[in-house]
């Protein structure tokens, strides 16, 4: 997480659901995410076994897109 992403409330939580049947869906909250500063993807980052981690998610640019 940055210096920033601490300070800052999350844009959305990150959850895993677990459903079992014959049982109501339990929701894990794992993790948290935040718009990138310039609007064209987020950062999501959450807990794993081994710590965190984090990954990014961006829009597609003309670049990727032919590829």
């Amino acid at each position: 997480m940055t210096k920033e992403q601490s300070k800052a409330k999350p844009d959305f939580h990150v959850f895993v659901v677990e459903t079992k049947e014959g049982k109501d869906p339990f929701w894990w909250k794992i993790g948290a995410a935040w718009a990138n500063k310039d609007g064209k993807g987020y950062s999501v980052e959450f807990m794993t076994p081994n710590g965190s981690a984090r990954i990014v998610l961006r829009e597609p640019s003309e670049e990727t897109k032919t590829s």
